[in-house]
């Protein structure tokens, strides 16, 4: 079984329910869905990833992301026999990549596939896994880039990402602050908050607010660093209700949190994903059989614009939100298949992009996005090779 979907398992029966409620009606903004504009069609490039030292084996890709003028892009590799491990590339010009040296000090770090990875001032920390032991679950490690640009496994007790309270550990970020973890925990969203170098994450377990309450049961998916801290998102399930309404949390430093809980109707919605738009948070998620945005304004959130439409059997999801200028970029998986979507209105409007390899839904297939000035990276796994390509503008 896949590490992510092992992750995952613990959302899967809410997530599903989103299949079965209408789009929503947006209470801000006009929404555009997927009908209104036809897809662009960027001039792709492809670009090569060397392969990485340890023998034969099939590169994986998971998440990418710059700052600084470094490139990163994060993942594995697995062999004939299904064993992985932990692969990192890097780029000084988005054009000509290098393999990131992997020092493991674990069992089951030498075994990790990077997950997520974020960077502060040039330099990456990542978030890898491996499921294992006797119950099967992900033996989760922080990993952090050192002088010479090698990244090294970082020592951490078992309860701190697993015990008997785990439930998940979702996303990694950075900011001016350092670096935070947002993920689940048996009693809801927990925080893991990061020292300056990376090299020791304390867990936030419990925190009123964060935490699932009287109220409902939260769930966190992802965070961004703002000017005045950290703003977290994800949902909220009331109690006596079976539907996710989408949820917001601040924080000035990862461990004392406030709760915003936005308006939310009949229909399953929730936030997976959030960025800063020239400066201005919007959220993207789930919205009934859609997907949504939500921006942040002087008077509080309201609902953007809707796109993609729920598909197939499997379960919809966001696998990457990334901004520049006021451009979104937004790759998608809808339950048959992948797909990349650009607003240029902060998240009013989408409009489809056409992507240079097609990704259908399943285990161990993803699309991750990176974008920095007018040019986008788009790096892609369909189960049976990955690549990397990146493209100026956005083909409209």
């Amino acid at each position: 079984m896949s590490v992510r979907r092992v992750i995952a398992v613990f959302g899967l029966f809410a997530l599903a329910l989103a299949g079965c409620d209408g789009p929503a009606a947006p209470s801000g903004g006009e929404p555009t869905t997927a009908a209104a504009a036809p897809a662009s069609r960027p001039a792709w490039q492809p670009l090569t990833l060397p392969a990485p030292p340890g023998g034969a084996g099939r590169p994986l890709v998971r998440d990418a992301v710059s700052c600084a003028g470094r490139w990163f892009v994060v993942g594995g590799v697995v062999d004939a026999e299904g064993g992985t491990r932990p692969a990192a590339w890097t780029s000084v010009d988005g054009a000509t990549w290098t393999v990131l040296p992997v020092r493991p000090d674990s069992f089951y770090g030498r075994q990790n596939v990077f997950l997520s990875v974020a960077c502060r001032d040039g330099r990456a920390a990542l978030i890898g896994a491996k499921v294992g032991g006797a119950h099967g679950y992900p033996r989760v490690s922080t990993w952090r880039q050192v002088a010479d640009g090698a990244l090294v496994e970082v020592q951490a007790p078992f309860e701190t990402y697993g015990g008997p309270t785990a439930v998940n550990v979702s996303r990694l970020t950075a900011g001016p602050q350092g670096w935070l973890i947002v993920g689940n925990r048996s009693a809801g969203a927990a925080s893991w908050v990061g020292s300056p170098d990376a090299a020791e994450f304390a867990l936030v377990e419990g925190a009123p607010e964060l935490a699932s309450d009287a109220v409902g049961v939260t769930w966190a998916f992802d965070s961004v660093a703002t000017s005045s801290g950290w703003l977290a998102v994800g949902g909220l399930l009331p109690a006596g209700r079976i539907d996710r309404d989408p949820a917001v949390w601040s924080s000035p430093d990862g461990r004392s949190w406030r709760r915003t809980v936005l308006p939310g109707g009949s229909e399953y919605e929730e936030l997976q994903r959030v960025v800063l738009v020239g400066g201005v948070p919007v959220a993207v998620g789930l919205r009934g059989s859609t997907f949504g945005a939500w921006r942040q304004e002087a008077a509080g959130w309201v609902a953007a614009g809707t796109f993609g439409r729920r598909a197939g059997a499997g379960v919809p999801a966001m696998t990457s939100l990334v901004s520049s200028g006021d451009q979104l970029f937004a790759a998608v998986v809808d339950g048959a298949r992948h797909s990349v979507w650009v607003s240029t209105d902060r998240g009013g409007s989408w409009r489809e992009a056409a992507m240079p390899l097609d990704v259908p839904a399943g285990v161990d297939r993803d699309v991750t996005l990176v974008a920095v000035g007018d040019r986008w990276w788009l790096a892609a796994d369909d189960g049976t090779r990955a690549g990397l390509w990146w493209a100026a503008g956005t083909g409209v």
